[in-house]
């Protein structure tokens, strides 16, 4: 059986101090996810994650404040028979954001909340299990 694709990204956890996730939605697209995407050539995963935040939702983030939640493997939920290998960070949401560039749809989310149905599989089984019962980061 071949090997299915792996996708490699980087994503970035934005929370308010309340707890909430910013999640997004990119155009033509169904499922929801944190902003991030994959690198350019000889980017950091750090550093693709400062420069998705920034071109999908406005964030400017401090890459020295990035915190490594983890490395993730899942279904890819926009991509049919590929695999996601996300590496996640968790920043202080500081400032405004906005739906930019491919981002067509913002939704903030309770990850001690009841879940809805259309979050892509990487949030759902790695991300917000990772994030229940800790405080965002100051």
């Amino acid at each position: 059986m071949p090997a299915v694709p792996v996708i490699r990204v980087s994503a970035v956890v934005l929370r308010r101090p309340t707890g909430e996730v910013l999640t997004v939605r990119k155009r033509g697209t169904h499922r929801f996810m944190l902003p991030g995407g994959k690198p350019e050539p000889g980017e950091s995963a750090a550093r693709t994650a400062v420069r998705e935040a920034y071109e999908e939702v406005g964030a400017v983030l401090d890459e020295a404040r990035l915190r490594k939640l983890g490395t993730f493997r899942a279904a890819a939920a926009n991509e049919a028979g590929h695999e996601v290998l996300g590496t996640v960070f968790e920043h202080p949401h500081t400032g405004a954001t906005a739906a930019a560039g491919e981002i067509e749809e913002l939704r903030w989310l309770d990850p001690a909340g009841e879940l809805p149905d259309d979050l892509a599989p990487l949030l759902v089984r790695h991300v917000l299990p990772a994030l229940v019962g800790t405080t965002p980061p100051a």
